[in-house]
Formats: structure tokens, sequence, C-alpha cells
């Protein structure tokens, strides 16, 4: 074992480039003449790149994306959550649009320890009762709206169509679902949706989520409102009640938390945003 152990270094290493890695093709920054799209999942990349090749600004291809990663990238991707989106336009002027998730009208400072006053474990990052109101989809509708150029119906329909017809998931997501398993188990959805009621998904199969295409469906038809006000409202707040969860309708067709700032405004504001926008800076600027 020993010997075959050795061997096998020694091809690898007659293969190792003579050049650092630092000076290796692999640190080259890639370029494009029309533009490029960058995102956790390769899939939803290429949503982006044909919206794009569609006439799409960089707007409509990043709402595309995002919208995408909710049905590709259950790890990071949402509509259930909220985040930031950073603009720079051509002239060079920027824009931060805040449209994070917000705490519900009966949240309150009390909710996650007991009776004695102790911490619940996990009670504020599992559950129902650890959930925000989410701004995802007012965020990106309110993107599209104001710097986009192309129609809601046509950047939400390639995530409702990879919904409906099923994707063949990354080793990553893959792995990222065993990894998260223990908590997955804990309800029942999730079981049924990420896990095949205990089956769990092999490399290479086809991963379908009906739910979410006909949830993706609604808002093509009926806009992003439809997702505080609509049908979907309903069924979140339903699904919460049910679950001892604190949102409400009201907490869903109340959501108003987004704000257009400079990006000197919202670092003045949110000091922990600063680490984002400086590394989404640095990139830029390598770029």
């Amino acid at each position: 074992m020993k010997s075959k152990l050795i061997i096998l270094v020694k091809v690898v290493l007659v293969f190792l480039p003579t050049t650092t890695f630092s000076q290796s093709r692999a640190s080259w920054p890639v370029r494009s003449q029309h533009g490029m799209v960058s995102s956790s999942d390769a899939i939803a990349s290429k949503v982006g790149v044909d919206i794009l090749k569609k006439g799409g600004n960089a707007i409509d291809a990043a709402v595309a994306v995002a919208l995408t990663l909710a049905v590709t990238w259950p790890a990071a991707g949402n509509i259930g959550g909220g985040g930031f989106m950073l603009i720079r336009k051509a002239d060079g002027t920027t824009t931060v649009i805040d449209y994070r998730e917000t705490a519900p009208a009966n949240a309150h400072r009390n909710m996650y320890v007991d009776d004695k006053g102790n911490l619940v474990a996990n009670a504020s990052t599992d559950g129902y009762r650890a959930v925000g109101v989410p701004g995802t989809i007012a965020g990106l509708a309110l993107a599209l709206e104001k710097y986009g150029t192309m129609k809601w119906h046509d950047v939400i329909e390639p995530a409702r169509r990879l919904a409906a017809e099923g994707f063949v998931p990354s080793w990553f997501v893959l792995e990222s679902i065993q990894r998260n398993k223990d908590l997955l188990e804990q309800f029942p959805e999730s079981r049924r949706i990420f896990l095949k009621d205990g089956k769990n998904y092999q490399a290479g199969e086809l991963f379908k989520q009906p739910d979410l295409a006909e949830t993706l469906l609604r808002l093509k038809n009926n806009g992003a409102r439809e997702f505080y006000e609509g049908k979907t409202a309903q069924l979140i707040a339903d699904d919460m009640k049910r679950n001892k969860g604190v949102i409400t309708l009201d907490d869903l067709k109340n959501y108003t938390f987004i704000n257009l700032r400079t990006i000197k405004r919202i670092i003045e504001t949110k000091p922990s945003v600063i680490k984002i926008l400086l590394r989404f800076s640095a990139a830029t600027e390598r770029v």
C-alpha cells in the first residue's frame, strides 16, 4: 500500500504546472464583451445569461437569477426570506435596495426564553417562531419596476418552469440536504419535499417542486402583491397559525420596509452591511 501511494504522488506531481497558483489561469478574471452572470448555481446563472440574450439588462437578469435560486439552491435561495441588492449604474451612481425581513407585530423580547428567563435552544433559529416577515418578493419586484426593462411574468417564468418540470440537483445541493437532514426531519413539509419522506434524492435524479411551482404561477399571473395579499399570503398565515408561529395576514399585508438608499447612508445606519459592500466593491474593482 505504501509503494502504491508513493507512485500515485509521483504521477500527480508530474502533471502539476510549473507556475504558481497565483500565476495560473485559474486566478485570471473572466471577461466578456457584452455581459456576464455569476451566482451560486450554474442553472440559475444560465437563466440570467438567457435573459441578457433576450435584451434584458443587468437588473432583469439579477431578478430572474434570484427567483431561480429559490428553486435550484434551497440552501440559500429564497422567496420566503430577504436581502439587499446593490446596484451600480453605468454613470457610476450607486443604490442599495434593502428588503430584509421584518419582525411580526406580535414578536416580543421574551419569545425565545422560558418562564425562568432561560434561552430556549434553537428557538430563534429553527421553526415557525424564528421566521421574519419575508421581503424578497417585494424587493425583487421593486428593483424590476424601478431599474429593469422586462415584465415580471417574463423573469419569473424560468423559475416556475424549473420548479414544475424539475432539474438535476448539483452535488452541493444534495450534500447540503443530507448535512441538514436532522433539521429537515423535524417538519413534515420539509421532510416530504427535500427528503422524499425519508427515501432521499440520489445523484442524477430529477427534483420537482410542484407546490413551489404553483406559488410561482400565482405570482406570475397576479403580480408580486399576491405573496402579501392573495392566496399565498393566506396559506402562509394559516400555516403559521397551525404551528404556533407569529406571522399574521396583517403582517404580510403591511410589509413596507423597503428603503432605497445611497451606499453612504446604508453604511451609516447598518454597520453590519459594511463587510458585504466592501467585499462586493473589491470584487468589482478586480474585474
